[in-house]
């Protein structure tokens, strides 16, 4: 072989075995093990990716966690806030548009950070930049947010650890508990909204090709208060497509959507409509929802009927107890449970009962 061709091959294998040692790292564990904890509000979901330290007996604020903005010794930043965890950023990510402490923050991916201060105040900072190596290379020109919050004394959490504390329907709040101390700020989701420009999308793409997706969707929008979008909706299901078709579903939707606009006697015709393809406890429903809503003689024809068109199925009698109640005819009420309850599977004779009792004390059980 030429010297030329042994020192071309020589070289292949120093490169090769270089890129082997360079790039086949063994795997061992961190000594702050990474976690990540996640909640949804609405359909917006939020996680949280960070390093988890333990105290460790050591004194922790003010102390291996320094107060404020510092030089870290490394990197480029010379006033860094604390890396909010421990090794690579800290990140939290948000599924749709937020607000976090009122203030708004766009959905995406962001490194926190938070600088505490000393008099139990503590500044929760979300920059652009999340791929850098802790706070070591932070800049304020990358900011995407800051807010103020107040720390808690709790009980003491040996390993730090984020977590949602409190949710509710439009909100979560995120919390970072280590040692004695907790740092909670609140993010706010506007649900509603979310959620109905999902539904107006995607009833544009295939999911616009089933009928059930149009009852989903006007349902929702009925539950939000989106009355005028939930009749559009409800209507496409009904007519118009070549998937709509009249249901009992869409029919008793549209009569619910226009009793709550105030267009009463519309709704009526469509009550009449549903009844006709509802099956006794469909019907039941149907007539509880009327007495709830004020139409106590529509409920009772209702009801009354459905005893009739059903051969006095429990479901049937149990309504009319209702209807009757509903218009302070506790004897005939009491006539018409006791003709549902041998009927009735085990797991509803408690509640039966129940009403049963009501009704012999003069009590609607409505």
């Amino acid at each position: 072989m030429k010297q030329s061709n042994l020192f071309a091959v020589s070289t292949a294998v120093f490169l090769l075995l270089f890129s082997i040692e360079t790039t086949a790292q063994l795997k061992t564990p961190e000594a702050s093990q990474r976690a990540k904890v996640s909640q949804r509000v609405g359909i917006t979901d939020i996680t949280i990716d960070y390093g988890r330290p333990s105290v460790k007996e050591r004194e922790i604020w003010g102390k291996l966690v320094p107060y404020g903005y510092n030089d870290l010794g490394f990197g480029t930043s010379k006033a860094a806030p604390w890396r909010a965890g421990a090794n690579a950023n800290s990140v939290i990510k948000f599924t749709h548009d937020v607000k976090i402490e009122g203030k708004d923050i766009k959905a995406g991916k962001y490194g926190l950070h938070i600088a505490l201060k000393e008099d139990g105040g503590a500044t929760i900072i979300l920059s652009n930049n999340y791929t850098s190596w802790g706070s070591y290379f932070y800049d304020e020109k990358e900011d995407a947010l800051r807010v103020d919050v107040q720390t808690k004394d709790v009980a003491h959490t040996e390993t730090l650890t984020f977590l949602f504390p409190e949710f509710d329907a439009n909100s979560a709040t995120a919390a970072l508990r280590w040692e004695k101390k907790e740092i909670p700020f609140k993010i706010e989701v506007n649900v509603k909204e979310i959620v109905m420009n999902k539904i107006e999308n995607d009833l544009r793409g295939s999911k616009g090709f089933s009928q059930s997706n149009w009852d989903s969707a006007a349902g929702y929008a009925f539950r939000a208060g989106e009355l005028d979008k939930a009749l559009e909706w409800v209507n496409t299901s009904i007519t118009g497509s070549f998937f709509s078709k009249e249901t009992f579903n869409n029919l008793s939707l549209k009569s619910r959507i226009l009793a709550k606009q105030g267009n009463t006697t519309e709704a009526m015709t469509y009550v009449d409509k549903a009844v006709k393809l509802g099956n006794a406890t469909q019907v039941f429903r149907l007539g509880s929802g009327l007495i709830k809503q004020g139409q106590k003689d529509k409920a009772f024809s209702i009801l009354k009927d459905n005893v009739k068109n059903t051969n006095g199925v429990w479901p049937s009698n149990y309504g009319l107890a209702r209807a009757y109640s509903a218009n302070g005819d506790y004897k005939n009420a009491i006539k018409a449970i006791n003709t549902s309850l041998p009927q009735a599977p085990e797991r509803f004779k408690a509640r039966l009962n129940g009403d049963l009792e009501k009704l012999k004390k003069g009590e609607d059980i409505n």
